[in-house]
């Protein structure tokens, strides 16, 4: 049996492209193309067959990504979800990680990538782009017990949508002191991007969101 995507993207040609990309993989098919999240959200309500994935433009007219992943949260959150985007907006991204998307997409993504990303999803629930597919390849096992408190502390906050300065006045260190920590949890979790410690956190279940 195929695995389901429903597409929510506003642009149509490259909506209708990524449906045939999607559709040329054996194991995958499209159920529909939505065009903003209250579509997505009419959908669900009419009770139409959920996909095994959705694949989510962040930024759309009169419902965005964020909003959409919001409601998703709150109504069906173990629904897989993939976050799509033109640019690496990490403070974006971030917010849409803290709301359950499994991933993200840059819609430049090589159709191969996309595919091994569609596949990870369905594998191990979540997908890390490039930079960090490293991560990929770590268990729920890995050690965390050399991270101090107040590294773990850090990485609470910078699971969140507050700046590295402002976690510094949150938690009364210095910016030198907090880079300090970045480069450590950096190093300690094998990762290269706060985007990379953040999904790091939420799959292996070290910081709530």
């Amino acid at each position: 049996m195929k695995k389901t995507i429903v597409i929510v993207d506003d642009h149509t040609l490259f909506a209708q492209s990524l449906q045939g990309l999607v559709n040329s993989f054996q194991e995958y098919e499209v159920l529909k193309v939505l065009k903003n999240g209250q579509e997505l959200l009419d959908y669900f309500k009419a009770n139409h067959k959920r996909p095994d994935i959705i694949l989510l433009d962040i930024r759309m007219p009169i419902m965005d990504g964020v909003s959409t992943m919001s409601w998703l949260k709150e109504h069906f959150p173990e629904q897989k979800t993939l976050a799509l985007t033109m640019e690496h907006d990490e403070e974006i991204i971030i917010k849409m990680i803290r709301m359950g998307s499994r991933g993200y997409l840059l819609k430049d993504i090589e159709p191969e990538e996309f595919l091994y990303a569609l596949e990870s999803v369905n594998s191990s629930g979540y997908y890390f782009s490039e930079e960090i597919v490293e991560v990929m390849d770590l268990h729920t096992s890995k050690n965390y017990g050399d991270l101090t408190n107040r590294e773990m502390e850090f990485l609470n906050h910078a699971c969140s949508e507050k700046t590295y300065k402002e976690v510094a006045e949150e938690m009364h260190l210095s910016p030198k002191t907090i880079d300090g920590y970045r480069e450590s949890l950096f190093s300690k979790l094998q990762v290269k991007s706060r985007v990379g410690m953040v999904l790091f956190a939420v799959k292996n279940n070290i910081v709530r969101i």
